[in-house]
């Protein structure tokens, strides 16, 4: 158990990570698109600065999405375990890019600017994904 919750915290922790880093340099392209000149130096300042600041409220809606995602995937790993990498993978896919949706749709509203275009989702649904195979990574089968 404090294996699974250890496991938790830090594929929640990648995924904040990669998630908020992706949404912040999708919208620093969307800028330089424009023909603002973005430099490295505002591309990582604006990078610390956002996974500082939306810590209090992106991080928690991932950690509330894995919440529910993980304890799923880890059931239908217990009829299809030879899948058991890509059932996390697509289970942390799919909880980040459905945080987004039901976002949109209840609240009317992109949380994260980034999600507004289909390449900006994905970018998020990616971070979740490669959260999921970290969950997967640090937990051992129930099986062994």
């Amino acid at each position: 158990m404090l294996r699974a919750l250890k496991a938790y915290v830090a594929s929640v922790f990648i995924a904040y990570l990669l998630a908020s880093f992706a949404a912040t340099q999708v919208v620093l392209s969307h800028v330089s698109a424009m023909g603002v000149g973005v430099s490295l130096a505002d591309r990582l300042s604006a990078s610390l600065h956002d996974l500082l600041g939306l810590a209090s409220s992106y991080l928690v809606l991932i950690a509330v999405a894995f919440a529910l995602a993980m304890p799923v995937a880890a059931g239908l790993c217990r009829r299809l375990s030879r899948q058991r990498a890509l059932l996390y993978t697509l289970a942390g896919f799919t909880a980040i890019v459905a945080l987004h949706m039901i976002m949109k749709a209840v609240l009317g509203v992109s949380g994260i600017a980034a999600t507004r275009s289909l390449p900006g989702l994905l970018s998020q649904g990616a971070a979740g994904a490669i959260g999921g195979l970290c969950f997967q990574a640090l937990t051992p089968p129930r099986d062994t």
